[in-house]
């Protein structure tokens, strides 16, 4: 998720710093230094948990480029016409017919669409966010080869998806590629909450400078105003946010983010309409930092996907069972 953009704008400035993980986040997320170890010791490579689990189940997804053979995704050269927005309702998944989540619901929203770049227009159209106005949403970013944050977030959706339904989830997505554009932000929190979710992740990639390394988790602050009324959520989203980061040190070797959160791999914004209308405990997940060139070397990997795809799970399973 560039942090250019209308719904997701800078948090205030932090001087950028690495400092080791103190005893405190090491008791808040739980295997998150044997995380930082590994990262400094194969300098953030895919090192991390054992094989991974599950294969991507849309044959709409695009195709995916390994670290070794990044591939410009061309859709800022698209030229397809532009189909009616749908109206249908969002993609979603039969539960399994057992499974330790079976009755539970979990949304996933893939940031941005691999539309938004030939629709402008539409995604710069404002939308109440409850506390003030915003752009509907934005292309997001891309990695210096031109792999894009809507192609990254989409795979990484389908993989969820299916170890999520493996687990006897009932799994929705906020978009399945299905769509020209969007859906806006305000639409993103309405999809969870219409679905009575028992937890919302929105999936990102961030594009801030080179050299600022690893993820995040962003959790909603409190806000009470306009529209927006999250102070029920707030504790429930953070122990969400909590499972996964905790979840994707061990799974990914991934360290917390060196620039954002403070060693913590957690940010509270009140500034973001996804998080702000959700009546449903929510959390977004900055994956990496797309214009660095490590971090690019992973978000590219599909292997390291499926990892990230499975830390997040984790993360999510470990937040619904207790």
């Amino acid at each position: 998720m560039s942090y250019v953009g209308p719904d997701f704008e800078p948090s205030p400035p932090r001087r950028p710093r690495r400092r080791p993980l103190t005893v405190a986040l090491a008791a808040l997320v739980p295997g998150a230094l044997l995380g930082w170890v590994v990262y400094e010791a194969v300098g953030g490579s895919d090192g991390g948990s054992a094989g991974a689990v599950g294969t991507p189940v849309s044959s709409r997804a695009p195709a995916s480029p390994t670290a070794s053979e990044p591939t410009d995704s061309g859709n800022d050269d698209a030229k397809q016409p532009s189909p009616t927005p749908a109206t249908s309702a969002p993609g979603t998944s039969a539960p399994a017919a057992s499974g330790p989540l079976k009755g539970k619901v979990i949304v996933i929203d893939p940031g941005h669409n691999p539309g938004n770049f030939q629709h402008t227009a539409e995604i710069n159209r404002k939308v109440n966010i409850g506390t003030n106005w915003k752009e509907c949403d934005t292309t997001g970013t891309s990695t210096n080869a031109g792999y894009t944050e809507a192609e990254f977030t989409l795979d990484v959706a389908h993989r969820m998806r299916t170890l999520l339904q493996a687990q006897g989830a009932t799994v929705k997505l906020t978009q399945d590629g299905d769509r020209p554009y969007g859906p806006c932000v305000d639409e993103r929190a309405r999809i969870g909450n219409a679905a009575h979710a028992d937890a919302v992740v929105s999936v990102h990639a961030d594009g801030s400078a080179a050299g600022n390394r690893g993820f995040h988790v962003i959790l909603p602050g409190s806000v009470h105003a306009g529209a927006a009324d999250t102070r029920p959520i707030v504790a429930p989203s953070r122990r969400l946010g909590e499972r996964i980061a905790g979840n994707f040190v061990r799974v990914t070797g991934s360290a917390p983010s060196n620039y954002i959160g403070d060693g913590t791999g957690l940010d509270t914004r009140t500034d973001l309409g996804g998080l702000n209308l959700s009546t449903v405990p929510k959390v977004f997940i900055e994956c990496g930092n797309m214009r660095d060139s490590k971090d690019e070397a992973l978000l590219t990997s599909g292997a390291w996907r499926q990892k990230a795809a499975q830390g997040i799970s984790e993360g999510i399973v470990s937040f619904l069972r207790g």
